[in-house]
């Protein structure tokens, strides 16, 4: 598998990444993980745009979808011949009214059905091209998804936004790049059920055994490398920030 880092921001997008999005390929497809503020313009450096084969959104904040809405413009109004095909498309319940909401003009109610096949996501697992992807709820305040994507023998998580949950042990159970959220500062934030702080970040991966930790969704107003050494501090295996365009080969 390669893991190409489109977006990694926490909250909005900062000065130097757009928010949440992750460009996971494998036997030439494909799979994208959350499409934030500012991903999709990110999103061409590395993809063109109707070379996607499936998404996963693992919550519908805006950081993690919005610019799902401006994909659908891209989709629907094509101009070399037509409409995209239907995009699989898996998200929480609701996820087809949500992004209609938002981009708030829609050409019918059906209008984005025609571009994004919508697929509901529940725990467990299902096949996408070569990927097996396990699924599971997470802690926040809307329905929210980690995941573990796995592949020829090799496991990429995805923690998505949460706070602490006895879920992340399972998903990153000896995963070769445990890809976990670290919004919070340790000793400064403590806010039940919303995200997780590098330390714990860190704790998560060494009691899991993972490979290799990659800390995101960091927020513009917290300081990357207090969680990085908090996150050292407490993990054995190398850890590093997510940055974007980085590309991790699994």
């Amino acid at each position: 598998m390669k893991l190409t880092v489109v977006g990694c921001s926490g909250s909005f997008p900062s000065a130097d990444s757009a928010c949440s999005s992750y460009l996971v390929e494998a036997d030439g497809f494909r799979l994208l993980l959350d499409l934030g503020n500012g991903a999709l313009g990110e999103l061409q450096r590395h993809c063109g745009l109707y070379d996607l084969d499936a998404v996963i959104l693992s919550h519908l904040h805006a950081d993690h979808c919005i610019d799902m809405c401006g994909y659908f413009v891209a989709r629907y109004y094509r101009h070399d011949g037509g409409r995209a095909d239907a995009l699989p498309v898996y998200g929480p319940e609701g996820t087809e009214q949500r992004l209609i909401t938002a981009y708030d003009d829609v050409p019918s109610e059906k209008s984005m059905s025609e571009v994004f096949d919508f697929r509901t996501l529940e725990p467990g697992s299902f096949r996408i091209g070569p990927f097996t992807v396990v699924t599971d709820r997470v802690s926040h305040p809307i329905e929210s998804f980690g995941f573990r994507v796995e592949h020829g023998g090799r496991s990429l998580t995805y923690s998505g936004d949460t706070g602490p949950t006895a879920v992340l042990d399972g998903l990153a159970e000896g995963a070769d790049l445990f890809l976990c959220e670290a919004s919070f500062t340790h000793g400064k934030e403590d806010v039940p059920d919303l995200h997780l702080n590098g330390r714990e970040a860190g704790e998560y991966a060494q009691r899991a055994g993972a490979r290799r930790l990659v800390l995101t969704h960091i927020p513009p107003w917290t300081d990357p490398e207090t969680n990085l050494r908090d996150a050292a501090e407490v993990f054995d295996g190398p850890v590093e920030l997510a940055r974007p365009g980085a590309v991790y080969e699994l």
